[in-house]
């Protein structure tokens, strides 16, 4: 591809979102239907008891095709549909709307304005439930839609390939794209850590969330999108339209040969993890990656009413060591508490949920949550038949005193000798005092989204501020480096399983700030190794050091665009 850009068509607008996917795509326009509106006159409810009972069955309906959905599935996205089902038989949820139907509601109207108090709820307690409160509104629609007999909101089938332009995509649908005629995709809403963006990155979409200006796109309007610098231009040049095309052919080419372990040019390894949850073991290891950065446990434990048993969760653990002998397996411990309520984990009552009793905090409330799942870890861990190399990690720990507890109870469990043991760095406090973390453990990983949250002060579900969120501020990027510096003076390896991790040119900076893992979606990963190879590992610190003097996101992704290898910035 000429390394020369054309120039833009100046008539053609430029509308700018966040950079949620990369990759980029010229297509026109297919929007998402808008969903289905209430009838201007309410009916008035002659039988409350049919009336409850016909909103009830809507509800189940709504929650079978969601099952049904997911069966065909597997991995995260199988994950998140049967999680929003849940929430469409949420007994709760149920009983909001029957009692707006005693109230004299019909049943379309009393889902409608149920789902909408629960979804303010949600909102207002933040963390894991925030994030949930889109997935309401998608089941408010639907089951609005049933009650209504008008067709189920979904997505567009212009009978071409198209760029999916919505305000924002429930799981349900993003987990549906065809990606052979969805090419891109645009939201109005959404930030960088939203499940449309995750969902995105683990089909290898290119993708703008955020874009204010989408609204104005309609039906059929060709655009440009780049999902590296978050742009969707409209209308563009035939000359911007052609290398655009030929940009994204080469990309293709390029990554699919790239292949292989993670390596800088001059030939320091960097590890390139896979983020992981419920699935098929044996899927996830077919994926060309060095092992998995993140295991997220909590598929075992969500949507029961008892916690997994100790032989549950060991046969659980062990098929996973089998499927990735030989490569590198990291067990993050139960994430759960306030923020991701569990049938038999209460903590009680809390204003701020993301800020309260979660992660490695709900040992202190139900320790024998995190004895049993150590004790099951080491279980599988001791199996003779597989060589993978073992690593448990604790998220949400916040002080060295944390730190050192959850090494001495995994030594306890009978993990000193069978695994390494670490603990994820998600908040300032561990950030700021890496070093005296890593006197108690053997690793740390860095969980970049939660890590912006509160080092912005900005909910990660708050659409309002997902500028706050980037990944690129340079305030986030100065923890990361107090992390790495840490970790280079106790020869300790330091990782990144956030999103972050995913974008090709700040994995140039996180290596360049000490990090050795990255951990994403199978997606990203050609991309990283890409750029890896292309760069040494003083390089690397070149553009982290050039990232870290900006004094803005913009500022600092641009910065190190413009240095790092045109190899990789033409991708």
């Amino acid at each position: 591809m000429e390394q020369t850009e054309s120039a833009p068509n100046p008539t053609a607008p430029v509308l700018k979102g966040i950079a949620a996917g990369p990759g980029g795509a010229v297509a026109p326009v297919a929007r998402m239907a808008a969903p289905p509106s209430l009838p201007e006159r309410e009916p008035e409810v002659a039988d409350t008891v049919e009336e409850q009972s016909v909103a009830r069955e809507a509800l189940v309906s709504v929650a079978a095709d969601l099952e049904g959905r997911a069966a065909e599935l597997d991995g995260e996205a199988a994950a998140v549909l049967n999680a929003q089902a849940l929430m469409a038989r949420d007994p709760e949820l149920r009983r909001q709307v029957e009692e707006e139907v005693q109230n004299g509601r019909a049943a379309a109207w009393a889902v409608r304005d149920a789902c909408g108090r629960y979804q303010d709820l949600l909102l207002a307690a933040g963390g894991y439930l925030a994030e949930r409160a889109a997935d309401l509104g998608d089941i408010r629609d639907r089951a609005v839609a049933v009650l209504l007999g008008l067709p189920m909101p979904g997505l567009p089938d212009p009978g071409h390939p198209h760029v999916l332009v919505a305000e924002d995509l429930a799981p349900a649908d993003t987990v549906r794209l065809d990606t052979s005629q969805v090419l891109a995709i645009v939201t109005r809403l959404g930030g960088p850590t939203s499940h449309t963006v995750i969902l995105a990155r683990s089909l290898g979409l290119p993708a703008v969330v955020g874009c204010v200006g989408a609204g104005t796109l309609t039906d059929g309007t060709t655009v440009a999108v780049d999902g590296d610098a978050g742009t969707v231009e409209v209308d563009p040049a035939p000359e911007v339209a052609e290398q655009v095309r030929r940009r994204v052919e080469r990309r293709r080419a390029v990554l699919s040969a790239a292949s292989g372990p993670g390596r800088t040019s001059d030939g320091v390894p960097v590890s390139l993890l896979l983020n992981a949850g419920e699935g098929d073991p044996d899927e996830a290891a077919a994926h060309d990656s060095e092992g998995i950065g993140l295991l997220r446990t909590e598929f075992l434990f969500l949507e029961r009413a008892e916690p997994p048993t100790i032989a549950e969760q060991t046969e659980a653990y062990t098929r996973l060591f089998r499927a990735f002998t030989g490569r590198t397996v990291t067990v993050r411990t139960l994430d759960a508490g306030s923020d991701k309520p569990l049938a038999f984990a209460e903590t009680g009552p809390e204003d701020n949920p993301a800020l309260g009793v979660r992660g490695f905090r709900t040992a202190r409330v139900h320790p024998t949550l995190l004895s049993d799942q150590l004790t099951a870890i080491a279980a599988a861990a001791r199996e003779p038949d597989h060589q993978a190399k073992v690593r448990v990690m604790a998220p949400m720990v916040s002080t060295p005193a944390e730190a050192e507890e959850f090494a001495s109870l995994a030594r306890t469990a009978g993990l000193g000798t069978t695994a390494e043991i670490g603990v994820m760095v998600e908040v300032p406090a561990a950030a700021l005092l890496a070093d005296r973390l890593l006197n108690h453990v053997d690793f740390v990983s860095i969980g970049t989204n939660d890590l912006a949250q509160y080092t912005m002060a900005t909910d990660r579900t708050l659409g309002a501020l997902p500028d706050l969120l980037d990944p690129w501020q340079p305030a986030l990027l100065s923890l990361i480096d107090s992390v790495g510096d840490a970790g280079r003076r106790a020869d300790r390896s330091v990782g990144v399983c956030g999103e972050a991790a995913a974008d090709p040119l700040l994995a140039l900076v996180l290596v360049g700030l000490g990090v050795t893992s990255l951990s994403t979606a199978s997606p990203a990963l050609p991309a990283v190794r890409f750029a890896l190879a292309h760069h040494s590992k003083a390089e690397c610190r070149g553009l982290a050091e050039l990232a870290l003097a900006a004094d803005s996101p913009e500022r600092s992704r641009e910065i190190v665009r413009r240095a790092a290898h045109p190899e990789v910035t033409n991708l």
